[in-house]
């Protein structure tokens, strides 16, 4: 491997960083908060160490896929090593411990907090938080890649090393026009919901923060207690619109964009994810009206804020989940597992590689009925070849075994079941939330320092969706 190619693109990587780095010391700079020297502190390390590699190496025509992987799997390392940084000179809270875990959280989009009084926190320092969300959500590599559209070769290298094969698969058009359609879609969503919840009575500040979170399907707030603190029907409904619209894939929400509504609802996957949380939601209302909520209108509204919110791996809150009964926790942790479909801002096993199982599922049952006969399991009427329909059955197996694993090791570190259990489920799936001590209304404070070090693991797999990093640690056997 080239080192100071890879160097140069990590450069950039830190280059992007240190842009919202100034912006939230900008930020500080204007609110006379205490920000300031942490945030513009750790902008300029970055923009220097980024600025040296990008200038004196040159650029290259060729990568290869090896240098791809280090280069993808670095910039989302070391992102999350800056992101720490402001946190930890600031303190308050933040131990290195905890700043690892709050700025992995936030570029996983994962939304899972230490922090016991958010609000104590400087504007500057919110920002970065809700920043480091925006700048995950999307992908860090397709974030500088739409910036820097003339990589060429290299573009698509480090394109297809990001994104999933799944996601991928999803879209129709060369990498450029990829890269073009989904940092349109991303930034198009933001900047409509941040005018949608500023129609709502939201001040700018928060509006642009919420909608960070939204569209990245992060959940970091602004607020102790989330979208809760609001007390808004309007509110809580457009963000659920747009956290349902973050959860689909971004090339069909242009497509549907451009007037093609047949391609959104012929999709098997698109159909499945809706009609998923209309259950869900549903099921969810049936069971808290009379046990929690007295009214059939307010438990359809706190059912469908919370089973959006975890469908779509966002994690926001408008009540405790905790108390409610545990069938409807249950279904909560069926989508914490779940969550939505690939080519959005989601996290999660994924609907599309639910649908995969199932159409694995019904092609066995042929083959036992019928031992000679040739079948091919299809989505859309596009036959799944066998090695797409093997590596999402074995990553399902290996989704699981990781968060079985993880579990258990918290759990022998004497915390209890439900919270070790939801904890592992909600960072692998970049939810968020989870039950018991670490429930909608509460923090991940209380789970010891090692535990962190697992479930940040845990959040960095996920998003990486597993086999990414694996690989990463495997560069030496590559031939």
């Amino acid at each position: 491997m080239r080192l100071h190619i890879i160097l140069r693109y990590i450069g950039v990587v830190l280059l992007l960083n240190a842009a919202f780095l100034l912006i939230s010391a900008a930020i500080s700079f204007f609110n006379g908060d205490s920000a300031l020297f942490p945030l513009g502190y750790t902008g300029l390390i970055s923009a220097l160490f980024g600025v040296f590699p990008f200038i004196f190496v040159p650029s290259t025509e060729e990568i290869t896929n090896k240098e791809g992987f280090t280069i993808v799997v670095s910039s989302w390392l070391l992102s999350c090593l800056i992101g720490m940084i402001p946190y930890v000179l600031w303190g308050g809270e933040f131990t290195v411990t905890n700043a690892w875990f709050e700025s992995v959280s936030g570029f996983t989009t994962t939304g899972s907090s230490i922090l016991t009084d958010i609000e104590a926190l400087p504007k500057g320092l919110l920002f970065w938080r809700s920043a480091t969300h925006w700048i995950g959500g999307v992908g860090i590599i397709i974030f500088v890649l739409s910036v820097l559209s003339s990589m060429g070769k290299v573009g698509m290298v480090l394109y297809r090393a990001e994104m999933s094969p799944l996601a991928t698969a999803n879209f129709r058009f060369r990498t450029t026009r990829t890269l073009q359609i989904i940092m349109f879609v991303y930034v198009g969503l933001t900047v409509l919901e941040t005018m949608a919840l500023m129609l709502c009575g939201m001040n700018l500040f928060d509006a642009i923060t919420h909608s960070f979170a939204t569209i990245a399907t992060g959940g970091f707030s602004t607020k102790n207690l989330s979208i809760a603190y609001y007390g808004s029907a309007a509110v809580e409904t457009v963000i659920m619109v747009f956290m349902v619209l973050s959860g689909i894939n971004f090339g069909l929400l242009f497509v549907t964009l451009l007037g093609n509504m047949r391609a959104l609802l012929r999709s098997t996957v698109v159909r499945f994810y809706l009609a998923a949380l209309f259950a869900g939601v549903a099921l969810t209302a049936f069971n808290i009206h009379g046990t929690v909520f007295s009214g059939w209108l307010v438990s359809l509204r706190y059912a469908a804020f919370q089973v959006i919110s975890i469908g779509t791996s966002t994690g926001f809150a408008t009540t405790d989940t905790t108390l409610w009964p545990p069938f409807s926790q249950l279904l909560i942790l069926f989508f914490t597992l779940q969550c939505a479909c690939s080519g959005s801002t989601s996290g999660g096993i994924k609907i599309d590689r639910s649908v995969l199982l199932w159409h694995a599922i019904k092609k066995r049952i042929t083959k036992v009925e019928h031992p000679h006969a040739v079948v091919k399991a299809k989505i859309d009427m596009v036959a799944i070849d066998e090695d797409t329909l093997e590596a999402s059955l074995l990553y399902i197996i290996l989704y699981i075994g990781i968060v079985f694993v993880s579990s258990l090791i918290i759990c022998g570190m004497g915390v209890d079941i439900m919270t070790a259990f939801s904890a592992s489920a909600a960072t692998m799936g970049n939810v968020g939330p989870g039950f018991g001590l670490v429930g909608s209304t509460g923090n991940f404070n209380h789970i010891p320092e090692m535990g962190k070090w697992i479930l940040t693991g845990d959040m960095l797999l996920g998003r990486l969706e597993i086999f990414g990093l694996l690989l990463f640690f495997l560069l030496k056997k590559w031939k």
